[in-house]
């Protein structure tokens, strides 16, 4: 039949680009560094140094995954043209629409892992700490915040990553003044380094009585999780680590010791906390590595050679320039200033759906390259 056709001929068009993904992936070199890394293993001595052990495991887990999402995507064209075939054979355009679902879904995700051949930085394919700052503007801010991590939590969740809070600080009467979000999966920093800058909401403010239109800013910073494979040098005597009671979400049982932990990197003035874990020692940990991550993140952005070339000045570079808008009222859009991509559906982007924005962004930095 005709509709079946078309779409079998419309999926056949993708079987170019899916070979090249694979080329463009190294599954082959992938396959023969995780036999190495195998036979690693197995040699004698491996275990006795645990943190080098986990490391190699890390590797090979991250290298199978790469080549099992390959796989599957293979395996989701193979099944979706043989459905198209069989309808086709049956003649039942009632099985059509389920035929260009199957054929949309594979074409969705061949988009994305081909975008993610894109991620070639030092610090891509590593986990993601996402932090928000409420600006001006009092509850009506401090509410936007809260949406904003909401947002990347379920556009974390969206694509199988895990999103935890670091730390947070509550608003005043509503919201957050600020927060931290963790967001782990491969390559989480490689798409959600795009997000670093202001994000604007334009909407009539439900903390208005008048009913008045408010326009509100918050700002994100993104950097890389720094793990143990990286070496980062600071100067112990750098550092000004101080503890205090943790607040919110925890129970009373945490506000009872001072198990929160703040660092100050003295010669930026850059400043971490980490209230969540239960010991003052675990947080001393979460705190310390995001401390390296935000070091290593304006190092790579800035181009300097060395982390101490990072100015003091720099701690107020994470508000940066204004990178999109969301308006509410008096019609709804989403728009980013830098891509010009643009969406109307302002529920479903709130929801997490964010891929249009971030694909548009590696698109147009794929071109200056």
């Amino acid at each position: 039949m005709l509709q079946f056709d078309e779409l079998r001929l419309e999926l056949l068009e993708y079987t170019d680009k899916l070979n090249h993904l694979e080329a463009s992936l190294g599954l082959d070199k992938a396959q023969a560094e995780i036999d190495e890394l195998e036979v690693k293993c197995t040699s004698e001595g491996f275990w006795d140094d645990p943190e080098e052990s986990q490391v190699v495991l890390r590797r090979i887990s991250t290298l199978k995954a790469k080549i099992e999402k390959f796989r599957s995507l293979k395996a989701e064209f193979d099944d979706a043209l043989v459905m198209i075939e069989l309808s086709d054979e049956e003649g039942d355009l009632e099985l059509l629409p389920e035929c260009k679902e199957a054929a949309d879904s594979f074409i969705k995700k061949l988009e994305q892992q081909t975008l993610s051949t894109l991620l070639t930085g030092e610090y891509d394919s590593k986990n993601a700490i996402l932090t928000f700052h409420a600006g001006a503007g009092g509850t009506e801010a401090q509410d936007w915040t809260s949406m904003l991590v909401r947002m990347y939590s379920h556009w974390a969740d969206s694509r199988g990553f895990k999103a935890s809070i670091l730390d947070y600080l509550d608003g005043d009467a509503a919201g957050l003044k600020s927060a931290v979000l963790l967001v782990e999966g491969e390559n989480a920093y490689g798409f959600l380094k795009s997000e670093h800058g202001v994000h604007r909401l334009v909407r009539v403010s439900p903390f208005d009585s008048s009913g008045r239109r408010h326009t509100s800013f918050a700002s994100l910073e993104v950097m890389p999780e720094i793990d143990d494979t990286i070496q980062v040098d600071i100067n112990p005597d750098d550092l000004q680590i101080d503890a205090f009671r943790a607040s919110g979400a925890g129970g009373q049982k945490v506000n009872k010791t001072s198990s929160a932990i703040r660092i100050t990197h003295l010669p930026t003035g850059i400043v971490t906390t980490c209230q969540i874990e239960r010991s003052q020692h675990q947080n001393r940990e979460v705190a310390l590595r995001m401390l390296k991550s935000k070091l290593i993140e304006i190092k790579e952005r800035e181009h300097l050679e060395r982390i101490e070339d990072i100015k003091g000045d720099q701690k107020e570079i994470g508000w940066g320039s204004q990178i999109r808008s969301y308006v509410f009222m008096p019609y709804t859009m989403v728009k980013d200033h830098r891509t010009g991509f643009e969406v109307g559906n302002i529920g479903a982007v709130m929801d997490g759906e964010l891929d249009g924005f971030i694909n548009a962004y590696l698109k147009m930095e794929s071109l200056k390259n």
